[in-house]
């Protein structure tokens, strides 16, 4: 089964599953493969990893700052980076094995020189995580290309996804998915608003909505799928207690194998499942009844704050700049900052602003430093 054949409703009531292997491999191809294997095996259709240029993803300052915690692997966050990054050599070593496997494989693209990698890498389709969802020099980029994009949610609001789904029209883009997330990790049942999947669904009718969840365990996940999730990811481990801020919320193989299996079963139709039968069918329970309150609008949650603050994108200036310039779009670049500047949205409201202050290369740009 092909991912573009769901997005393009080729395939009626079919379930796509990624393994979100991510940075899950410490650093070491042997159990990237490994991973690769067990996720094959298990029923999944796509492995799934996380590439970024560092430079063109973080400010030298986000880099450089001390990183001491039980999950680094490098005195600074420039180092932990690297050590979990694969090269292009071993990115193709992975693509040819998954290939040998069959099985589709791709990554989220976490910066415009990861975009253009991996349209030259030939993979089925990209990922825009959530981190990159309100970022819409990349969104506009990623639209104009003849490759399915599957777009997360999290850390979002309705009105920024109302913007992605403007954004793929005005490109004429239609083979693309939403993923409703919360960006927390793991996110406790009453954050998870399995319900915005139904009230997506509602909203872009046209559109091929799915799944990437954070929780614990895989009951939630299944109500996702009878609430109309048609694409379903999940982080994925060999071992949950490795070392890795991911591998809590993550999905060990036996774990996946029963999520992909208990979804086969499921009889699946157009329509979402009535909220009642959501329950009876999953045996209900108080995290389920909890994770399906109603909910009508789309927010950023206080449980997503901690993951915003670390990876949210900012604007910051791509060269010196000095006071009385006047912005352009080439004078602005959207990546991790610490301290943030302007959120990455907003970078196509700030062209023509003037600079009040001098701007050194890769300092943020904030509302103080312009004349309004």
């Amino acid at each position: 089964m092909y991912l573009t054949d769901i997005i393009k409703g080729k395939v009626d009531n079919s379930v796509y599953f990624i393994a979100e292997i991510g940075q899950n491999h410490q650093g070491c191809l042997e159990m990237a493969k490994k991973m690769i294997l067990e996720a094959k095996k298990a029923g999944c259709h796509c492995v799934k990893f996380q590439k970024s240029d560092l430079k063109a993803k973080f400010t030298r300052s986000a880099l450089d700052r001390e990183y001491i915690s039980e999950n680094s692997w490098g005195k600074t966050y420039g180092e932990h980076k690297e050590y979990l990054e694969f090269s292009k050599e071993q990115y193709i070593e992975l693509q040819a094995y998954s290939r040998e496997i069959n099985v589709d494989f791709t990554a989220s693209a976490m910066d415009e020189n990861s975009l253009d990698f991996l349209v030259d890498l030939s993979v089925p389709f990209i990922k825009i995580g959530s981190g990159d969802a309100n970022n819409f020099s990349l969104l506009r980029k990623a639209a104009k290309l003849d490759i399915p994009l599957v777009i997360s949610t999290g850390m979002q609001t309705m009105d920024t996804v109302e913007k992605i789904v403007q954004t793929m029209e005005d490109a004429g883009k239609k083979d693309y998915a939403l993923m409703h997330c919360v960006s927390a990790y793991p996110t406790m049942p009453e954050d998870c608003n399995l319900q915005l999947i139904r009230v997506f669904k509602g909203r872009f009718p046209n559109v091929t909505i799915g799944y990437s969840g954070h929780e614990l365990g895989i009951l939630l996940t299944q109500a996702a799928v009878l609430l109309g999730a048609r694409i379903v990811e999940r982080h994925y481990t060999l071992d949950k207690n490795q070392k890795g801020s991911d591998q809590r919320c993550s999905l060990e193989p036996q774990e996946l194998r029963e999520l992909v299996e208990q979804v086969k079963q499921f009889e699946l139709n157009n329509n979402p499942y009535p909220t009642g039968d959501v329950m009876q069918k999953l045996n209900g329970g108080q995290d389920l009844a909890t994770a399906l309150q109603d909910v009508r609008e789309k927010e950023i949650l206080p449980c997503e704050l901690p993951c915003r603050n670390k990876l949210g994108k900012s604007i910051v200036a791509a060269r010196s700049l000095s006071k009385g310039h006047i912005l352009e779009p080439t004078d602005m670049a959207i990546k991790v900052s610490h301290p943030s500047g302007e959120t990455a949205e907003n970078h196509f409201n700030l062209i023509g602003k003037e600079l009040i202050v001098d701007v050194g290369e890769d300092d943020p740009i904030t509302g103080s430093m312009l004349f309004i």
